[in-house]
């Protein structure tokens, strides 16, 4: 019996060879199963990379809970990262800001300039032209009142600004006297006072000249009680 079993367990050559075959040829058949891809890159451009993912191993034996926990792992993972972000966010944000205060600190705000007082009207007139004239003396420390130079006004030209005298001894002198104090050319541009106009029939500068005069040899207009 156990001569006829080893007879028929004992492969022929030929059989071991055909046995030998169909290994080979499944062999083949995984190589060539794998082949293409290796033999696509050799054949083609090479691939372009692709980004990292992160892996995540699936595991068909491992548990429900097993995957809930991997789960929840890389969900924990990619909160902190997000967490990271947020928080590096508001620190910049923080930093931004502080800069930004320390810059409107530092600069300094630009003072405006003040403002020119307003210049003060007067009237066009004969009590205007005197009371701007007595602004300008007193700011020159030049000695006069209002009821004195409109007295020996009206005295003069009767407050004509225009006035001229064509027959007393200065006209016939060739220098005849002008305007509301009645001063002469030669007074006037000797008692003439900084910062009123030049032209002897302005009203304001004829009175301010005469009072000027008036102040160095009588002591003041008020003092003067005729012809000067």
């Amino acid at each position: 019996m156990r001569s006829t079993i080893s007879a028929y367990t004992r492969l022929p050559k030929i059989h071991k060879f055909s046995v030998a075959g169909i290994a080979a040829t499944g062999a083949a058949v995984v190589a060539v199963a794998v082949a293409p891809q290796a033999f696509a890159a050799d054949t083609h451009a090479a691939p372009v990379p692709t980004a990292a993912v992160q892996p995540v191993v699936w595991n068909a034996e491992a548990s429900d809970d097993e995957h809930q926990a991997e789960l929840a792992k890389l969900a924990g993972a990619a909160a902190e990262s997000g967490s990271a972000a947020a928080a590096k966010a508001k620190v910049e944000k923080e930093r931004a800001a502080q800069q930004a205060a320390n810059r409107s600190t530092e600069r300094k705000a630009i003072e405006p300039k003040p403002a020119a007082p307003a210049k003060k009207a007067y009237a066009d007139n004969l009590e205007g032209w005197i009371n701007e004239s007595l602004d300008i003396l007193r700011s020159k420390g030049i000695p006069a009142s209002y009821d004195g130079i409109k007295r020996n006004v009206m005295r003069e030209s009767t407050g004509n600004p225009r006035a001229i005298n064509d027959w007393d001894v200065n006209a016939v002198n060739g220098i005849p006297s002008k305007g509301l104090l009645q001063v002469i050319d030669p007074t006037f541009k000797a008692y003439h006072v900084e910062g009123t106009s030049w032209d002897i029939y302005d009203p304001v500068a004829n009175i301010t000249a005469a009072c000027n005069y008036a102040a160095d040899k009588y002591g003041s207009m008020d003092n003067v009680n005729s012809a000067y």
